[in-house]
């Protein structure tokens, strides 16, 4: 009998963090405490998913794309909200999205292209700082949480300013602490699109000169 990849324990970790994450879609405008706790929850979840593949050996290209999706979605739908509330740096979130969405995908489609069994192996990444950041556990869990906190600590700040803490609200403490992982998220994902482009530039040269090759 076929095993049912739908139902691996990956992928059911997967599904309920999607749930989680239209929760918070949908409670955001009103309810800032259930929307925040649900989409931290759905992000931290992120990390038993790998964790659970790894241990079960249920690894698949399905969880893998779940997974991604879930990201890049749960992220874009919280910069939307975003953009809402803080209007005057309307810009700033949509190029933060445009950055997001597009890089990543230009780097998975790449690596699909090239053969490569994950974008997050070392043979996907020939730029240094990117095979440490998707090798290295510590990192990678530090600047995806590190990012996903600073947005999250946006939207909180737009209802209260937190507890206060050495006479400032928590809340705007952390927006100003992880600016600096938001912004290098950014850059990380720029450098993930350049290198992208590349590759996917030598698969067009290597493809044409096969053709012209087949024609001669």
């Amino acid at each position: 009998m076929s095993e049912n990849i739908f139902l691996f324990v990956p992928n059911l970790i997967g599904y309920g963090r999607i749930i989680l994450a239209i929760i918070s879609f949908y409670y955001m405008p009103t309810s800032p405490g259930l929307a925040a706790g649900s989409y931290i929850l759905s992000g931290f979840l992120d990390a038993f998913d790998g964790h659970a593949a790894r241990m079960l050996n249920q690894g698949t290209k399905f969880g893998a794309m779940l997974d991604q999706l879930t990201d890049r979605c749960g992220t874009m739908c919280l910069l939307v909200t975003l953009g809402h509330f803080y209007p005057k740096y309307m810009f700033l979130f949509q190029m933060s999205m445009a950055i997001d969405i597009s890089c990543h995908w230009l780097h998975l489609h790449t690596s699909v292209m090239a053969g490569q069994a994950s974008h997050k192996s070392e043979a996907a990444n020939c730029n240094a700082l990117l095979r440490f950041y998707y090798t290295s556990r510590p990192m990678l869990f530090f600047m995806c949480s590190g990012n996903e906190l600073f947005y999250a600590s946006l939207y909180l700040l737009h209802f209260t300013e937190g507890p206060i803490i050495a006479g400032m609200g928590l809340w705007r403490a952390m927006a100003y602490g992880l600016l600096p992982v938001g912004i290098f998220k950014s850059f990380l994902a720029l450098m993930q699109g350049y290198y992208a482009a590349l590759s996917l530039g030598a698969i067009d040269v290597q493809e044409r000169k096969e053709a012209a090759a087949k024609k001669e």
